[in-house]
């Protein structure tokens, strides 16, 4: 019983070393954030005020070392969390959904869908709030692009039933990515009533779009997939 599970260790250790690597430098992040405080990780985090008048400057033609530096927060914030529910909810989704994501297209696909979901989320949130100054911090605007990617790539294909703990059973393809698009349409709703709230809902929305974008028109056909 002892060697079955090493064999199921090392398995998923093959097929699922990058998603979890990730997931644990996300992890030690946070744990920094506890022990070096706000002081040390405010400066990574996106802030819409400061990009919308770094990309001005830009289109003024001036390039400075600091005004690139903003725009490195735009994947930077990913890694940062609010607190442990925040960091533990978005570590759940981003594990079912990556996960998913490395089975189908590769681990490859799984960096390419999280560094480009979580740019475009970034740079959506601040076009929306331009004139604001509050820090943004999560993983959840690239969490919304797997489960883009992910309903991008059920569309396009007849996707095999996902097999990703904690689910107990195969869920159907098209059932998980009705997951996705109930989030993204809440977040819609949500934005459109413009109420005062501390969640980033154009980066949900940001981050769902460039995923189903990037799996619907450039992703390759998963080698499991047929068409739909």
């Amino acid at each position: 019983m002892r060697g079955v599970r090493h064999d199921a260790i090392r398995d998923l250790l093959r097929s699922q070393g990058h998603l979890l690597s990730l997931i644990a430098v996300i992890f030690g992040v946070y744990l920094l954030q506890e022990i070096r405080g706000s002081e040390w990780y405010n400066r990574y985090l996106a802030v819409p005020g400061q990009l919308a008048e770094a990309w001005r400057l830009l289109l003024d033609g001036e390039c400075s070392m600091p005004q690139l530096y903003s725009f490195g927060t735009l994947l930077s914030c990913a890694f940062f969390h609010g607190g442990p529910d925040h960091l533990i909810y978005n570590m759940l989704f981003l594990w079912i959904f990556a996960a998913l994501a490395v089975e189908l297209l590769g681990r490859r696909w799984m960096w390419i869908i999280f560094v480009v979901t979580a740019l475009c989320a970034s740079a959506f949130h601040a076009l929306l709030n331009a004139r604001d100054f509050v820090p943004m911090l999560g993983a959840s605007g690239a969490v919304m692009g797997f489960e883009g990617a992910y309903l991008g790539l059920a569309m396009r294909w007849r996707l095999p039933d996902p097999h990703i703990w904690p689910m107990s059973r195969p869920v159907p393809p098209g059932r998980l990515a009705l997951v996705g698009v109930v989030g993204v349409v809440l977040d819609f709703m949500s934005l459109m009533e413009q109420a005062e709230s501390f969640v980033a809902y154009g980066a949900h929305l940001g981050g769902f779009v460039s995923g189903l974008v990037l799996a619907s028109l450039f992703a390759p056909r998963p080698s499991c997939a047929t068409r739909a």
